[in-house]
């Protein structure tokens, strides 16, 4: 049976439990990114957040219906096309597939749907027309605006009334408009610009009016969760909102929303210009590493992006293998059996681990459970308890199943290690090394072992020494 689940609403300012429309199927709508340009890790972020959710959601029992979109038109798509000289189209098909190339390799479950605005053309200029004849929106000029004023209950789930627009939030300064804050629902075509047909004359859809239409196509008019990058609650969301009450459809019951990602404090963006593309992180890691790092706080936190973060990430995705390894090695030609006694650890972890994930996702707190059992099953085999092994073993696994981490087996794990190690360097030539530095120790010629410690870390080799013990691994 499916286990409850809370998640925090933005529109209602607290946890509320996940009630299904559908008993045991959930559906969600996810807003994707607009490929003009390739994905930074806060777009990776925002993926993962609702990634670990649909996990979780089919790991208890639900069904998931899970949607995210694309914009593939967009005012900067057509500059950066034009930029480049490129057809826009191209641009677009371009930036998909690397984007995808990207969630692959932070290895991603695909959605169930995964739409592109273009696609969804005829359905939004019903929607729009939808609107007008409902009253709320109006033509000008071949453009078509949404009344923000004939909208009762706009700003509910941002606070923010109509008149606190942000500068740069895709809103022009427009005369033509009854409000300032009145939004596009349909823009008319420029010269040399892609257009389609309509009531109005030649143009292309809004931004806002893109999610409306397919969320209401591929989910129906109300479904679970609305998920996005809390960037996205005010104004996108917010007029999301608007446009659906406009149409009769309720939209999503709970709204949610991920953190920033930010650099020295400041909230990382593409208009700033102080963003790191995924591609750029790869280069620097494998995307296990970044994984474990974006899913490592809170969905809701705000996230410090740096050099250190990742290393640690590397070190802790380290010592999980390392774990398994020795696990592993004690349990080879073992048979378990019901008889022996087994340590009831594991399972209680395992239950705090599904509580936390049950509580908004809290990866932070789930981690931690997980790491306990890494202590635990370290205790196992350094006792040599074979049965208690190779329960916590199972659940360690069942723990990263969920995640999507620490997948590969030991030997897998390693391999790709020594794939990094400089040329002509062996294991042995390493070992020697570590031996030296360590008889160094032993003389208390501390200079020396720093300087055999700096040469290893030269060569990408990370001496620890930790409980005694002196270990080492490629950076």
């Amino acid at each position: 049976m499916a286990q409850s689940i809370r998640i925090y609403n933005t529109m209602t300012h607290k946890l509320e439990e996940l009630k299904p429309l559908v008993p045991g199927q959930v559906g969600i709508y996810v807003c994707g990114p607009t490929v003009y340009d390739d994905a930074h890790i806060g777009h990776a972020r925002a993926v993962l957040a609702f990634d670990v959710l649909v996990r979780h959601l089919l790991a208890v029992g639900y069904k998931v219906k899970y949607v995210r979109n694309y914009t593939d038109i967009d005012d900067k798509i057509i500059a950066r096309a034009k930029e480049k000289g490129l057809n826009w189209k191209e641009l677009a098909e371009n930036h998909i597939k690397s984007f995808e190339e990207d969630l692959k390799a932070l290895d991603c479950l695909p959605p169930t749907d995964c739409p592109r605005a273009t696609d969804y053309i005829p359905q939004m200029l019903e929607d729009v027309k939808g609107i007008v004849d409902n009253g709320l929106a109006y033509a000008v000029d071949g453009d078509v605006y949404f009344d923000v004023q004939k909208s009762p209950n706009y700003g509910c789930l941002s606070g923010r009334r109509a008149d606190e627009q942000e500068a740069g939030a895709r809103v022009a300064v427009d005369d033509r408009k009854r409000h300032p804050s009145d939004f596009a629902l349909w823009k008319a075509a420029k010269p040399d610009e892609p257009s389609w047909p309509s009531p109005w004359g030649p143009g292309r859809p809004g931004w806002h009016i893109e999610c409306s239409t397919m969320s209401a196509r591929l989910l129906g008019p109300s479904f679970d969760i609305h998920g996005g990058g809390q960037d996205l609650i005010f104004p996108h969301h917010e007029n999301e909102l608007a446009q659906s009450a406009a149409l009769r459809r309720p939209m999503a019951t709970i709204w949610a929303h991920n953190g920033f990602v930010n650099i020295n404090n400041e909230k990382m963006s593409k208009s700033l210009g102080n963003f790191f593309t995924v591609k750029d992180i790869l280069k620097l890691c494998p995307g296990e590493v970044l994984r474990f790092f974006l899913v490592s706080k809170h969905y809701r936190s705000p996230l410090e992006f740096s050099d250190e973060g990742l290393k640690e990430s590397a070190r802790a995705l380290d010592r999980i293998y390392r774990t398994l390894a020795a696990a592993q090695e004690l349990l080879v030609g073992y048979e378990p059996s019901g008889q022996k006694s087994v340590a009831p650890e594991p399972e209680a972890l395992k239950n705090s681990f599904d509580e936390a994930l049950n509580e908004d996702i809290n990866t932070a707190q789930a981690l931690g459970h997980a790491f306990e059992l890494v202590r635990l099953l370290n205790k196992y085999a350094a006792g040599q308890d074979q049965p208690s092994a190779h329960k916590a073993l199972g659940v360690l696994r069942a723990m990263g199943n969920e995640l999507a981490l620490w997948p590969k087996t030991p030997a897998e794990y390693f391999a790709s290690l020594k794939a990094k190690a400089p040329e002509g360097l062996t294991d042995a030539e390493i070992d020697s090394r570590v031996a030296a530095r360590n008889e160094a120790r032993s003389r208390k010629d501390w200079a020396e072992a720093d300087r055999l410690r700096k040469e290893l870390l030269d060569l990408g080799v990370i001496v620890e020494d930790k409980a005694g013990q002196t270990s080492w691994r490629y950076a």
